[in-house]
């Protein structure tokens, strides 16, 4: 009976060894290209969800109260996927000189703006996340105590770059 689990074992493993390797790319540089992560329909309607689930996980674990959604501020968030897209820039104003509070009070939202998170990148959702979470500033407005709202949105350019912006409101 050991013999047959062993053999087991080792023939998943040789499968696994099976499967096709697919090269990194290198650049010019040396580095590798970037690999562009394609937001599907499947994964658009799981993205906010995700998000919203992993980012109060991380408020929960250091005894902070949870955001909720924000259909205001998430529509503020998708403008402005939208407009750096069109700007080919990833930065906190608007084609129209507008700032992040300009941009949320055009959709309704009259609560305070804790801050607002970009991102200009190939990396999906948590990826986009998890280096925010990796430098202060960014961490701060998602870890925010006084934050209660969350706007969250993205634009996928056709070559695959996604454009991510993060609102938080209390």
């Amino acid at each position: 009976m050991m013999n047959f689990k062993v053999l087991a074992a080792l023939s998943l493993i040789a499968l696994a060894a099976c499967q096709p390797q697919t090269p990194v790319q290198l650049g010019p540089d040396g580095q590798p290209l970037p690999v562009a992560y394609r937001i599907d329909e499947r994964e658009a309607a799981e993205i906010p969800g995700r998000v919203l689930q992993q980012i109060n996980t991380l408020r929960a674990n250091i005894a902070l109260p949870p955001v909720m959604a924000n259909p205001q501020l998430d529509a503020a968030a998708l403008a402005h996927s939208r407009d750096m897209a069109a700007q080919n820039r990833a930065w906190h104003w608007g084609s129209d000189g507008s700032s992040p509070l300009d941009r949320a009070r055009r959709q309704g939202y009259f609560g305070t703006l804790v801050g607002e998170n970009i991102s200009e990148t190939y990396e999906n959702d948590i990826q986009t996340l998890n280096a925010w979470m990796t430098t202060r500033d960014t961490r701060d407005v998602i870890m925010d105590p006084a934050a209660r709202n969350l706007g969250f949105a993205w634009y996928q350019e056709p070559s695959g770059k996604v454009w991510w912006t993060l609102l938080v409101g209390s």
